[in-house]
């Protein structure tokens, strides 16, 4: 590695790669992890240092020790260098195409008459790597004026209203189809066989105790008749069964006791299938009549809405 990246290169990617690792593997939410942890950040910090004392510190070992070497010792070690830099050659070509370095042999050639308190100047070029990325930072400038100021593309906070448009249309198509996130507004009633079973079992279960099995009322009013407590309708029935009756005095909220939405909802739509059943002895009617026009009705139930019509009339 120390063969192909300098210590100027090596400490900071070692830097680098450690507080990527950090913000990869550390939950912070939304702050990035250095912040949120910073005793973490310091001990990087402390990391840091240490290494380029390291780094620094066997520098100067190495130039001591070459100062030592006989010249026969020398000679073989630039021999060694050399035959490394001929093994990573490719990368040495890179690196000079990328920085257009000059040799340090021909630093008398570049510099310049400037010199204050012994310090002098070289008249070096900009390196090819800095002046392309300047040139792509102007083409990125351009394009990105003419892109919003001229042609009218849409800056972030049209972005975010439309990316919250479509987000609510998306949440809104996955709630029909999620039976777990089913609320009052979005549940339907159900009236196939088969859900309706599910639903009067869910009900044999649950609700008999308080309503009987014929839904006529006990504990808990009668489910028969057009009088609603808190309302009829599948939108209704669902949420009352959801969060619970009355305070005090109501059922308990069948959310908070395990039945989940869409058995909810089977129940809620077993129950309107048993209006106008008229079962035997029923409860006295409680509560106000309540029209749901979009449950089913049943013949018995259909009769005696076109006699109170008739008797109103």
């Amino acid at each position: 590695m120390k063969k192909f990246f300098p210590v100027y290169v090596r400490v900071p990617l070692i830097f680098f790669i450690v507080f990527a690792l950090m913000e990869y593997f550390i939950d912070s939410g939304d702050r990035p992890a250095f912040i949120k942890y910073p005793m973490v950040s310091v001990f990087l910090f402390v990391f840091l240092f240490i290494l380029i004392a390291i780094e620094v510190t066997l520098s100067a070992v190495n130039r001591v020790m070459y100062q030592l070497l006989s010249p026969e010792e020398k000679a073989k070690l630039e021999y060694e260098n050399t035959l490394s830099l001929k093994e990573s050659a490719w990368f040495k070509n890179l690196m000079h195409k990328l920085t257009k370095t000059e040799p340090i042999e021909k630093e008398g050639d570049l510099l310049m008459d400037h010199d204050y308190d012994g310090i002098k100047e070289l008249d070096n070029n900009l390196p090819p790597w800095w002046v392309y990325l300047f040139y792509i930072c102007i083409i990125f400038g351009v394009v990105y004026v003419a892109s919003y100021e001229l042609f009218g593309g849409d800056d972030q906070e049209t972005e975010l209203k439309k990316d919250m448009a479509k987000a609510k249309i998306e949440v809104e198509e996955y709630l029909k189809t999620a039976p777990d996130l089913m609320d009052e507004k979005t549940v339907v009633l159900l009236t196939d066989a088969p859900s309706l079973a599910a639903g009067k079992e869910i009900f044999m279960t649950n609700c008999a105790a308080c309503h009987r099995a014929d839904a006529g009322g006990q504990i808990g009013p009668n489910l028969t008749d057009d009088h609603w407590i808190l309302g009829g309708g599948i939108k209704n029935i669902f949420h009352t069964i959801t969060n619970g009756g009355r305070d005090g005095k109501g059922m308990v909220s069948w959310k908070t006791n395990g039945m989940k939405p869409k058995e909810i909802q089977k129940v809620a739509s077993y129950i309107l299938s048993l209006q106008g059943s008229n079962p035997k002895d029923p409860k006295a009617p409680e509560g106000e009549i309540w029209v749901d026009d979009s449950a089913p009705k049943k013949d018995g139930a259909a009769k005696t809405e076109k006699d109170t019509t008739e008797v109103k009339k």
